[in-house]
């Protein structure tokens, strides 16, 4: 069956940098869209970064410029990785996979169980 396996999350000061994996099976990784998002206490969920099945990458402006999507097909694995760090950035971090990018989380068809990452000031 479908699984996806996030991991990496913890506890960092503000700054710091902190790379998540999501690892896939189940599925033929390299011709699905790929998206992580995140949900903070009492918030809805909301998109992080994508990266299409053609490696092109978007990123919400929240994180423009700190983060860092990519995919190794190889490995069905997509990683997140996080520069600069904030307190706002504490949230668990969801990979989600679907045939096509799409920002809208209800676009993803696939999910995993999230990780927890701490921002502290």
């Amino acid at each position: 069956q479908v699984q996806l396996v996030e991991s990496g999350g913890g506890l960092v000061q503000a700054g710091d940098s902190l790379t998540l994996s999501c690892a896939a099976s189940g599925f033929t990784f390299s011709n699905y869209a790929m998206g992580w998002f995140r949900q903070a206490p009492g918030k809805e969920r909301e998109f992080v970064a994508a990266i299409t099945r053609g490696g092109v990458t978007v990123y919400a402006d929240s994180v423009k410029g700190r983060f860092t999507i990519s995919r190794d097909n190889a490995k069905n694995t997509v990683y997140l990785q996080m520069n600069s760090l904030k307190p706002e950035d504490t949230a668990v971090y969801y990979c989600a996979a679907d045939f096509s990018y799409t920002r809208n989380v209800l676009g993803y068809k696939y999910w995993g169980q999230g990780t927890q990452v701490t921002v502290s000031s």
